[in-house]
């Protein structure tokens, strides 16, 4: 099975342009091609051109085709930059469109030229009209899923469709509806910290029916930690984090697929473990980590949300009770156009244990911060919360919200985005899947 998947306003771009008129229009998207090791396939839409109607050699209401000249230079640009291609044309009326006879005969002509020009790639067709889209692998193959990302994570096709039978999930399909509840057992979602808000969002997911899980922490479980993570008792002391979520997602959903990785993020190998997820939390205290999720995020289109929250205790008192829940997506800002990322804790946490102790702006060791589990709870359910709002509706509109304890408040902000971003701009790693490195630590840390 092969993904589709564009940003929101790539997809507006697609819509404004194509659809509207009174004959046919056509567009090409350059897409990164990804795989998955369960073998899914993800094509991942950078950048769209659209042709002069001077280049169109037929326009019509039924029919449009493209002069040589243009699909040839399309052709050997994808070719030169590693692109696969996504051939994109408009059907008139309000109806979900179809791939019709003629658009078989034209793509079976471009997809023997694709094959000799460019070997080794499979290229896809999408269709669209005012009633949707339909897409499949160029030349009449197999069906392809297409998923617009932004604001909202939307499946526009196929639509699917589900019974939601199981009477565990009752209540919420009839908040939801049955085909929200077929979504979210559908995902698979990581979580990067199984600490005080990682466990606890790994329990909410389980009661919602979330079914696979990838769970990365190296490390386990002290008896400080037992005031703050869910599902960890006294026999859990020496015990991965990770291995402890496990246990209390399959208490709750004995059928869940669970895999935890002790091993920590900022190490390649481990990060790219998160290019299997459909989405991902991000709940761990370190830059390091956090700069190297936000990459996987923006690089490979997976929608991610990175949650914290902070006690701060002056003189003996609490001066401040802080929490962040922060949407990771195309068409919103990254942690470092927040200015949320210090460099220099991300080049120490990118450090190895040596290295650490060489550096001479290096002094001591970190001290523990406060935490209660009450904040935490807060904090991961409005960050599940909005989760759900992303990827089945849920109507709570906020992308990134600040929480004040001291004040009982919750406000909703915007950053904008910097158009030179080396993550979350299109001149940066946006949408460039396995074609540029992640910025974190090579080598191989013995995670399992």
């Amino acid at each position: 099975m092969t993904d589709l998947v564009l940003g929101a306003d790539l997809y507006g771009t697609l819509t404004s342009q194509l659809l509207g008129g009174e004959v046919e229009s056509c567009a090409v998207m350059f897409a990164s091609e990804v795989s998955r090791s369960d073998k899914r396939r993800r094509l991942l839409a950078r950048e769209v051109v659209f042709p002069e109607a001077s280049r169109y050699v037929l326009r019509t209401s039924g029919r449009a085709e493209l002069e040589p000249a243009f699909v040839a230079a399309v052709t050997k640009r994808a070719f030169r930059e590693g692109y696969a291609t996504v051939w994109v044309h408009s059907h008139l009326g309000a109806d979900r469109p179809n791939f019709s006879f003629t658009d078989d005969e034209g793509e079976a002509v471009l997809s023997k030229f694709l094959r000799v020009r460019i070997p080794n790639v499979d290229h896809a067709a999408l269709v669209i009209s005012e009633g949707g889209v339909s897409c499949r692998q160029l030349g009449g193959g197999s069906q392809i899923a297409v998923i617009v990302q932004g604001t909202d994570r939307v499946v526009l096709y196929p639509s699917g469709a589900s019974d939601g039978s199981d009477v565990i999930y009752d209540r919420q399909v009839r908040a939801f509806g049955p085909h929200a509840q077929e979504l979210l057992q559908s995902l698979t979602v990581g979580i990067v910290g199984l600490g005080g808000t990682g466990s606890i969002v790994a329990q909410e997911l389980a009661h919602l029916g979330v079914r696979q899980f990838l769970l990365i922490d190296p490390d386990v479980v002290e008896r400080s930690n037992l005031n703050r993570i869910a599902g960890a008792s006294l026999q859990a002391i020496g015990r991965h984090k990770v291995l402890v979520a496990e246990d209390l997602i399959k208490s709750i959903s004995p059928s869940a697929d669970v895999v935890a990785v002790r091993g920590d993020v900022t190490r390649t190998s481990v990060a790219l473990k998160l290019t299997d997820c459909d989405f991902i939390f991000g709940c761990t205290d370190s830059h390091g980590s956090r700069s190297v999720i936000q990459q996987i995020s923006y690089q490979y289109l997976i929608p991610a949300i990175d949650l914290g929250s902070t006690i701060i205790v002056e003189g003996g008192s609490i001066k401040h009770v802080i929490g962040r829940v922060q949407l990771l997506s195309p068409t919103f800002a990254c942690l470092t156009c927040g200015k949320l990322l210090d460099p220099e804790q991300v080049r120490r946490d990118m450090m190895n244990e040596f290295e650490r102790q060489v550096d001479p702006y290096i002094q001591g060791h970190r001290e523990p911060a406060p935490a209660v589990m009450s904040l935490n709870g807060i904090i991961s359910s409005l960050a599940v919360s909005m989760m759900l709002s992303v990827c089945v509706g849920f109507p709570a509109p906020g992308r990134h919200l600040l929480y004040d304890g001291r004040r009982s408040s919750l406000r909703s902000v915007r950053v904008e985005a910097d158009l030179t971003c080396y993550i979350c701009s299109s001149i940066g790693s946006y949408a460039r899947g396995d074609s540029w490195p992640i910025f974190a630590r090579q080598g191989d840390d013995g995670a399992n």
